[in-house]
């Protein structure tokens, strides 16, 4: 008998595909469906089928399968037990992982008929096995001593490739050696990285025959004798690859050139804030923001393109942070500025402060998505965040920002261009799903109710 399981990662109302800000054009396969689907063990003679939100609604009344398993961020949690709730009542099991059960698996445990915390490596096989066996337990713990070495590859076959930017999506390591307070990293998997072998990613990527490709690792300089075996081996493929490190990359010029010559062409890099207070406190004081424009010199000499983020709320910002970090990144020509809400994910070093300082003003769990003020901020109101956080969007991505960092942009022109007019649409649409009404209800009051943890 065939066993069916379903696999979905849900969405919240600002990234699921009915009414969701984001379109094709700024959305790549997500690597996580397919890593769980290539973990089914193969005697299991399972059929698996993955539903992504971000692409087509999931619904709970009409889905058949003998297991459900979803992924679960913060900002997903509220839809996911929506979807358990709709799947148990008629007798479909379902199954919890991810980062937010990792971080407050007791949060999760009611919502699912199992969870597991931590990575699904070894744990998802053997929940299936004891499923199958009519044994599976209520929670499924990762070992510490988990190895990513000689695993299955990704099954990318399970998600529509044509509904995707691309699907060349990989990941060489996990996890990141730094302590940012309001970072889920640390709290969720501990500070030692784990690195999949250098051959292994080599091999997907030839399989995979490509050309372009996007590295998700959180830090993929963490741990530099690694960092350079993976750029080595990068060279002989003639990529252009995407990916994420830190502004500690600037200070180390050999591993920097190496990166360049391995095909780098764009990095996502935390800058967070331009006082020095903010990073201190958030224990991000290798940020420096006087070498953030010789750092932005350094990557376009290189051919190298650099996203950064920037977050609004921290302690130390007053009303003129807003427009003076945009008036900064524009300045220091930042190919593509971000900017969101600091977000104290539960399980942090971040949320433990502000709850202890009785600052946490909801804990519902939609509005953990980088887009709401789910605190109080020390000097401003949640209302002067939201709109300050706009006006830094459009100054920004206004035609005379776009036109200044446009002319020495690390990326080719024409991608430069097309990416910033994406850009300069989602600045324009906040008001579509942004908004902290609500907290200036609670504001006065502690969460309560079904806010309630």
């Amino acid at each position: 008998m065939t066993l069916r399981i379903a696999l979905i990662s849900p969405k919240g109302d600002l990234y699921r595909h009915r009414g969701g800000i984001f379109k094709r054009s700024l959305r790549y396969m997500p690597l996580t469906l397919p890593t769980l689907a290539a973990l089914v063990p193969s005697e299991l003679n399972a059929d698996v089928r993955c539903f992504d939100e971000g692409i087509s609604e999931v619904d709970a009344e009409t889905l058949d399968a003998d297991l459900v398993g979803m992924t679960v961020i913060t900002g997903t949690a509220m839809r996911a037990y929506q979807l358990a709730a709709g799947l148990r009542r008629r007798g479909i099991p379902v199954v919890l992982g991810g980062p937010h059960p990792t971080l407050v698996p007791d949060d999760a445990q009611p919502h699912a008929d199992s969870i597991v915390v931590g990575y699904a490596e070894d744990e998802w096989p053997r929940l299936l096995r004891d499923f199958v066996a009519g044994q599976m337990k209520p929670r499924y713990v990762q070992a510490p001593t988990l190895d990513l070495a000689a695993r299955a590859l990704p099954d990318r076959s399970v998600l529509p490739r044509r509904r995707y930017l691309t699907d060349h999506v990989f990941e060489a390591t996990r996890g990141c050696i730094h302590d940012c307070d309001f970072c889920v990293v640390p709290s969720a998997w501990g500070r030692k990285p784990l690195q999949k072998p250098v051959r292994e990613i080599v091999q997907d990527l030839r399989r995979m025959r490509s050309r372009k490709a996007i590295f998700v690792d959180l830090n993929l300089i963490s741990d530099r004798h690694y960092a350079r075996e993976l750029f080595r081996a990068l060279i002989p493929l003639n990529l252009q690859w995407y990916g994420l490190a830190t502004t500690l990359l600037g200070r180390d010029l050999e591993l920097l050139d190496l990166v360049a010559a391995s095909g780098c062409r764009g990095l996502l890099m935390g800058l967070e804030s331009i006082s020095p207070q903010n990073l201190k406190r958030s224990r991000k004081g290798f940020n420096d923001p006087e070498s953030y424009a010789g750092l932005v010199a350094l990557l376009h000499e290189r051919n190298i393109a650099l996203q950064g983020c920037f977050v609004f709320g921290l302690d130390d910002d007053d009303d003129d942070v807003f427009l003076d970090t945009a008036r900064f990144a524009v300045e220091a020509r930042i190919d593509l500025p971000r900017f969101a809400v600091v977000t104290p994910f539960p399980g942090t070093t971040l949320f433990r402060r502000l709850e202890a300082e009785g600052r946490i003003l909801t804990r519902d769990w939609n509005l953990y998505d980088g887009q709401h003020m789910v605190f109080r901020p020390a000097r401003l109101s949640p209302r002067e965040v939201e709109l300050g956080t706009e006006a830094a969007w459009k100054h920004a991505y206004s035609w005379t920002g776009i036109a200044q960092r446009l002319r020495s942009t690390g990326a080719p022109f024409w991608v430069a261009v097309s990416t910033n007019l994406g850009y300069r649409f989602y600045a324009h649409n906040l008001r579509r799903f942004y908004s902290c009404d609500w907290a200036l209800a609670t504001a006065g009051r502690p969460a309560s109710g079904m806010e309630a943890v």
